[in-house]
């Protein structure tokens, strides 16, 4: 089955208009119409070549939101018309003890939406810039918003659940304090779902510009990482900080903002590596520094239920396949509140 998409042939060549193949349904997948798809910062960075390993042509996309067009004989989950998503996983192995415990996320064996091995044409998978995806069912997510919210929605199949996960492994709730370092695309689903599980939350941002929209997107208090005063106002107060910036930058600041046992959260992904912290400042309070991807399967939609029963959607703005090019440009220089969606209808056109 050939379908529109869009993708790039080279790291240094911008993305453009291809025709892509997608395999006939087998008796365990479910055929989806994309009928929108979020931009993600590891997008950039894989269909530019700046992560290793990527493979062209490359289509991204691992925010997939649209409605099941087909399923194959022994799926009983799902139907025709069904609103459903893929996030970042649509494969993995399935038998080891991650994946008994619903963490596909951290199977060796785990199959990325784009750019991993698979038998399909043309070896590698092919991400949602696309009209149509085909997934085992077992990594198919069942949205519940109302359909009007559904662009918005795309971004939690990544975003969203890059901050949920840590969140809830970390029991962010009532009476935890919790700060958020960043306020783009992961930065403010992590103070939404902070705020939603009840934590005290402190965000942190570099602009002064952006302290009233943190308050808005549900901040207690908002830091400017840059004042010192402000900071030494938090010393030793957080139980968890989740650190969502994906530039390298002075971690000890923040540890030592940490209490006793608290932890900092690593989930941007850097291109190049943090400076390394003062270990003193993790072994004389007993301070975590841990990190955390995305999420399994079964959380990820415990993260889409929580959503739905919040009304949590992100904040995007919404791009035709033309604009990909200048919204990467945008992303870049943080010209997005905060989530670039693809209207995928516009593939065809």
């Amino acid at each position: 089955m050939s379908i529109n998409a869009y993708g790039a042939h080279a790291g240094d060549r911008p993305l453009e208009p291809l025709q892509i193949t997608r395999r006939a349904p087998g008796a365990h997948d479910v055929q989806i119409d994309i009928a929108f798809c979020g931009i993600c910062h590891s997008d950039l960075h894989q269909v530019r070549g700046e992560w290793q390993g990527t493979q062209f042509p490359c289509v991204p996309g691992h925010e997939i939101v649209g409605r099941v067009a087909a399923v194959g004989a022994h799926v009983r989950d799902f139907a025709l018309g069904d609103l459903v998503g893929v996030g970042c996983i649509v494969d993995s192995c399935k038998h080891c003890a991650d994946c008994d415990d619903g963490l596909e996320n951290y199977c060796a064996g785990m199959i990325g939406t784009y750019n991993f091995p698979t038998p399909d044409a043309p070896g590698w998978t092919l991400g949602g810039y696309s009209q149509q995806i085909v997934v085992h069912e077992r990594y198919v997510l069942r949205i519940r918003h109302p359909e009007a919210q559904l662009a918005a929605v795309a971004p939690l199949l990544c975003a969203g659940i890059t901050t949920y996960s840590p969140l809830r492994h970390w029991h962010a709730g009532p009476g935890k304090k919790v700060g958020v370092v960043g306020i783009g695309g992961l930065g403010h689903m992590g103070i939404k779902l902070a705020h939603a599980m009840g934590a005290h939350v402190v965000a942190f941002t570099t602009s002064e510009s952006k302290r009233e929209a943190a308050r808005e997107l549900g901040a207690d208090d908002v830091v400017i990482s840059r004042n010192a005063e402000e900071l030494a106002a938090h010393a030793r107060s957080f139980d968890l900080i989740l650190n969502t910036v994906a530039a390298p930058h002075d971690l000890d600041a923040l540890l030592a903002l940490l209490k006793r046992d608290g932890s900092m959260v690593l989930v941007g992904a850097p291109a190049t590596p943090h400076p390394s912290p003062n270990v003193f400042n993790l072994i004389m309070q007993r301070r975590t520094l841990a990190g955390s991807m995305i999420g399994g399967i079964p959380e990820t939609q415990e993260m889409l239920d929580f959503c739905a029963a919040h009304g949590i959607v992100a904040d995007i703005e919404l791009v035709r396949a033309e604009q990909i090019n200048a919204a990467y440009e945008r992303m870049l220089k943080g010209e997005v509140k905060y989530r670039f969606v693809i209207d995928n209808a516009t593939l065809g056109a």
